[in-house]
């Protein structure tokens, strides 16, 4: 997990697209300048980033399902619940499932556990549309890459 380049997923633990769901995994880093303010003497990861790992594991199963021809953007999240705190070091598994997808947009069901507990979940919207540029779709490659997903591995997954 690199949070000061918003780069929340560590990789992808089980993609699953006749199912569509996907479980990946993410070690909050013991030290970051995030926690530098969030709070001075008692680091918590932010709430937000919580909500951005739901919405970036999500947008990874989007892509897959997609073959990687579309991206995702966060449009909305919905009855988001923080149950618990998360301190560095915790390592994270992020759960997705797609639950509709239609009119340019997918809505999943996601949530992270820490040695099972739950930790937080939402219902999160993505806008899905075309790469507006072929530099971003090699990017979009590239950390796929990094997290363990590449269009060979998503179609046989």
């Amino acid at each position: 997990m690199r949070l000061e380049y918003f780069q929340l997923i560590d990789r992808v633990v089980d993609l699953d697209l006749a199912d569509r769901r996907i479980s990946c995994e993410a070690t909050v880093p013991s030290v970051s300048t995030v926690f530098e303010g969030h709070f001075p003497g008692f680091p918590l990861m932010p709430g937000v980033l919580l909500v951005e790992a739901m919405a970036q594991t999500s947008g990874w199963l989007v892509s897959s399902l997609n073959n990687f021809k579309r991206m995702s953007f966060l449009a909305s999240v919905k009855e988001a619940k923080l149950r618990t705190f998360v301190l560095p070091g915790y390592v994270l598994n992020i759960e997705s499932k797609l639950v509709h997808e239609g009119s340019g947009y997918a809505v999943l069901d996601a949530k992270v556990k820490n040695n099972g507990k739950q930790v937080c979940d939402a219902t999160i919207t993505l806008r899905v549309m075309e790469f507006p540029n072929p530099e971003l779709a090699g990017e979009m490659l590239k950390m796929a890459a990094r997290v363990g997903l590449t269009p060979e591995a998503a179609v046989n997954a």
